[in-house]
């Protein structure tokens, strides 16, 4: 290669460029991502992942369970603090916890009495809830370690973990690849990408169950007082093992009316049969939203931080729980003590037992088809 030549083909690219001896825009480019060794399970090391944004921001998440363990947001003074209730190490991760953080599945939420119907094969799960299945089994994905892999673009950091499920696992048909991809946008956003493929026509429902509060971590006592909207004007009511009954119930005139900015303790007491049966709300809302399209679903307020959180999503429904089985019998963060109702969780969902559940959204995948869901966490302060 003549010199001119060699000129013009190192200017044409910074790869060429770095590979005829020049210096690379992408091969110096610092991933805005960093990894730790944060302990093992029984499966091998857990990594926790840290990602940052432009404004401040973080979220760190681990290969076990793809959980979230923390995620900071601004108050309105501007000051970044965690809004996630969990632990300070990996050992309470690995001790039974009520999913604090991580993504569930195969099949997220409950599964009347472990059993569903699909092409005339019953298939048997375990009954881990009552009598019925719940967020995947024994071991579901909450416990799984994923395989983690930086798919950062440029300074957004994005984390891509995948696990492969293998046929019966759990009960569950078929072989099921799941990954989900957590990006923190500079926008303040944490957005869940899934996808998930099969080789056999299975059930999937894949959400995560982190559990909030936007008080942060001096913030005393529970969530009650946080304000709540529901782009919902449905929800489905269940029963007294909290499998719903396949009725899709308008909210109006109900405790479950939250199309209007409403404290999350003004009705969570009232003498209601739903609310017995969840003790408080523990129940799925029926999105207004179009399914599949990014809409809005949920917003969320903290009066004393100011503190506000969106929630988009392309699910037709959200199970809004307010802690209410945290008991006091766990330590998370800073030894703080977890009663009832310290955190609520926003599962982005398709409804409970959808699998014997005809007239509900389906939620068979088969093996030409790609399961694919994404769900956005915006905050921002007033």
């Amino acid at each position: 290669m003549n010199t001119r030549v060699k000129s013009i083909a190192c200017a044409a690219t910074a790869v060429v460029l770095a590979a005829c001896g020049g210096s690379s825009a992408n091969k110096e480019t610092k991933s805005p991502m960093t990894k730790q060794n944060w302990g093992r399970s029984a499966d091998g090391q857990i990594d926790l992942y840290t990602l940052k944004n432009a404004k401040g921001m973080e979220a760190r998440i681990m290969n076990y369970g793809a959980i979230v363990v923390s995620l900071t947001a601004p108050d309105r003074s501007g000051k970044y603090e965690d809004v996630l209730l969990g632990f300070d190490s990996v050992d309470g991760y690995l001790k039974t916890h009520p999913y604090f953080g991580a993504v569930v599945g195969r099949y997220g939420n409950r599964i009347a009495k472990g059993k569903f119907t699909l092409n005339g094969v019953e298939y048997t799960l375990a009954t881990n809830n009552g009598p019925n299945a719940l967020h995947g089994g024994l071991k579901g994905f909450d416990k799984q370690l994923w395989t983690a892999k930086d798919v950062s673009q440029g300074a957004v950091p994005s984390l891509e973990l995948t696990y492969v499920s293998k046929d019966k696992e759990e009960g569950y048909p078929g072989t099921l690849t799941a990954k989900v991809v957590y990006t923190l946008t500079d926008d303040n956003e944490l957005k869940i990408d899934y996808t998930a493929t099969t080789d056999k026509d299975t059930v999937v429902n894949l959400t995560n169950h982190s559990y909030f509060h936007l008080g942060g971590p001096s913030a005393q006592g529970d969530i009650t007082n946080h304000e709540i909207t529901i782009n919902s004007s449905r929800f489905t009511p269940v029963d007294a093992t909290l499998i719903p009954t396949g009725e899709l119930r308008q909210v109006t005139e109900t405790p479950f009316d939250f199309r209007e900015p409403t404290r999350i303790g003004a009705r969570i007491g009232e003498s209601h049969e739903q609310l017995t049966f969840g003790r408080g709300f523990d129940h799925n809302f029926v999105l207004n939203g179009e399914q599949g399209v990014l809409s809005p679903a949920v917003r969320v307020t903290e009066p004393k931080s100011g503190r506000i959180m969106e929630v988009l999503t392309t699910e037709p429904g959200v199970q809004f729980y307010t802690g209410n089985f945290l008991d006091g019998t766990l330590a998370g963060k800073g030894s703080k003590v977890y009663k009832q109702r310290f955190g609520f969780c926003l599962e982005t969902q398709h409804f409970p037992d959808s699998p014997n559940k005809p007239q509900f959204p389906s939620t068979v995948l088969k093996p030409d088809g790609t399961y694919r869901s994404t769900t956005v966490y915006r905050f921002s302060a007033q």
